[in-house]
């Protein structure tokens, strides 16, 4: 291997300017750490033994150190002095995900890679995870501490927290990935350099970011179980850690319904651009995504509305009042998320969408004039069995209506301002 000497190196905040000459190697597997002055040492030397003996590729170890205060930079470059095949960077910024950026950006490894300081992970876990990057078959690979044969030491309280992070994400992102926070990841470098423009946190949740995007963009995602014992010194913030990684889930969510992810033209650079169904047009999968998700929320809405009216106007009355709020609701966010319409027309929309609405209240009222027909005697539990029925018939009309008549091309003509996917 390449002998790389220590390389100081000051890094603005937002900027991730050349990190040094790091030799072309197989795989450069960063070790982002701040104040580590004790662990460091040990680790990066285990590590190092670890590539000289039993790993078949050449790679290199670079111990991105991100403003620490302690002795952990000089350690560093003391490190890199000595070791063939160590080399070490300071930013004057914290930031895991800022000092992953910055590596992974300038590295001309095939592969890169990074794990936790403390090498929580067994490092018999390393060759699989490498080897589905180099040899093409997937393009990120993680470690994943909650599948069935991983050996996991930690506490109960992190073992829920771990699975309810994971949980939140699959009901929210719809991620298909098991461990978005498992410190023992690698990409294939030309994947990380499409995807790491488009990321924006620059600590904990620069993972789960990153991993939602290349899922997105369709990059195969391989799944090793990995051996885990839990750092009982880790100096993590586990309830700022959550409250960052909940607004970035927010953030992220809001990118995703309004189109503002680049995720064609990267799925194109990848080579797994949206297969074309013939008779399907396209967008047409993501819209009905994002209509359903906003319909989920409308209907929730609208029984809530309904139950509260009821007792005071009646069954009828009530069905009126809280179909007509929802549905103006239903409408605007429509326009916005679903159809990425914006700029004029709003009203004309909203008109149009009344009249969407006029059909969705026959078929709700007729399911409940239906009902008192054939039991007179029907409480508020049939009457809102009938409802959700007649919401699923009308949610299916409505969709199709949005679609091809209010914000279809026809029904786009006046706003001449306002840029929209072709359906």
């Amino acid at each position: 291997m390449t002998s790389v000497k220590g390389i100081p190196m000051t890094a603005l905040a937002d900027r991730a300017g050349p990190v040094g000459p790091a030799p072309t190697v197989d795989v450069e597997i960063v070790v982002p750490v701040f104040n580590e002055q004790s662990d460091l040492e040990p680790s990066v030397r285990r590590l190092h033994d670890f590539l000289r003996t039993d790993f078949p590729f050449q790679a290199i170890i670079t111990i991105a150190d991100n403003a620490s205060t302690d002795d952990t930079w000089a350690q560093a470059t003391r490190l890199a002095d000595e070791l063939e095949g160590v080399r070490a960077v300071h930013l004057d910024a914290k930031g895991r995900g800022r000092a992953l950026k910055h590596v992974w950006t300038a590295s001309t490894a095939r592969v890169v890679a990074y794990m936790d300081v403390d090498l929580s992970t067994d490092l018999a876990a390393l060759l699989p995870l490498v080897a589905p990057l180099m040899s093409g078959h997937s393009d990120v690979a993680i470690g994943s501490r909650l599948s069935r044969s991983s050996r996991v030491v930690r506490g109960p309280k992190r073992e829920f927290i771990s699975r309810s992070y994971n949980l939140l994400l699959r009901t929210t992102l719809h991620t298909g990935f098991s461990d978005a926070q498992c410190g023992f990841k690698a990409m294939r470098t030309e994947c990380a350099r499409m995807l790491l423009p488009h990321v924006q946190d620059k600590s904990w949740f620069f993972d789960t970011e990153l991993l939602v995007l290349a899922e997105r963009s369709g990059m195969r995602i391989a799944e090793v179980p990995v051996d885990w014992v839990d750092d009982p010194d880790s100096r993590v913030d586990i309830a700022s850690t959550a409250m960052a990684d909940l607004r970035g889930i927010a953030r992220v969510g809001r990118a995703l319904l309004r189109g503002d992810l680049p995720l064609s033209e990267l799925r194109q650079a990848v080579g797994r651009s949206e297969v074309m169904v013939p008779g399907v047009p396209a967008k047409l999968t993501w819209q009905a995504l994002r209509f359903g998700l906003i319909g989920v929320f409308s209907t929730l809405a609208y029984l809530v509305l309904f139950l509260i009216a009821r007792p005071s106007l009646g069954a009828q009355a009530a069905n009126l009042v809280a179909l007509l709020i929802t549905a103006v609701a239903n409408t605007a966010a429509n326009r916005r998320f679903t159809f990425g319409v914006r700029g004029p027309g709003a009203g004309k929309h909203q008109l149009q969408g009344l009249v969407v609405f006029a059909l969705g209240l026959g078929l709700t009222s007729g399911s409940l004039w239906l009902l008192a027909q054939a039991a007179p005697q029907a409480g508020p539990t049939l009457e809102l069995s009938a409802l959700i029925l007649a919401n699923l018939i009308a949610t299916a009309v409505r969709f199709v209506l949005l679609r091809e008549w209010v914000f279809g091309r026809r029904g786009l003509a006046v706003c001449d301002h306002t840029k929209v996917p072709t359906p």
